[in-house]
């Protein structure tokens, strides 16, 4: 996802990336969710260049939002222009951002309740883990060691 962001150009487009929430989607439930101090950072300047009226991201026409399909376009252009081989949709940057919220420890639970999910195998699905992971798994053994001795055994 850091790839997509960073290779979107210009302020408005990065911040429709950033700022991708989700209104009366899946059973018409709208979504509640963080917002990184990075993407207010992003907002803020795109609301100082863009000075919006009626809508945060205008269309063509003031008096319009901003498309899906365009929202699509945008994406597209990023994963473009980052060299990204496989098709990549708005909802996959919702796996990513779960994913990276797993992969950084937060728990399920959490991740269930930003995503909007009723029930919590709807977010294990994003609970796959590769090797890398599992490779960065330190045994709760060599931390108890590593504190009684630095890891030595006793003899």
């Amino acid at each position: 996802m850091g790839c997509i962001l960073s290779s979107v150009d210009t302020i408005k487009h990065k911040a429709i990336l950033m700022l991708m929430h989700i209104n009366g989607s899946k059973g018409r439930k709208d979504r509640c969710t963080l917002l990184s101090n990075t993407a207010l950072s992003v907002l803020r300047e795109y609301w100082r260049k863009y000075k919006p009226a009626k809508y945060i991201f205008q269309g063509a026409k003031a008096d319009r939002h901003l498309s899906i399909r365009t929202v699509q376009k945008v994406l597209g252009h990023a994963c473009e222009k980052a060299d990204i081989q496989k098709d990549v949709s708005v909802h996959t940057l919702r796996h990513s951002f779960a994913t990276h919220l797993l992969e950084g420890g937060t728990d399920l639970k959490y991740i269930q309740e930003l995503l909007g999910h009723a029930h919590s195998k709807t977010t294990e699905i994003y609970t796959h883990v590769s090797n890398r992971d599992i490779g960065r798994i330190k045994s709760p053994l060599d931390s108890l060691f590593e504190t009684e001795n630095r890891g030595g055994i006793k003899r």
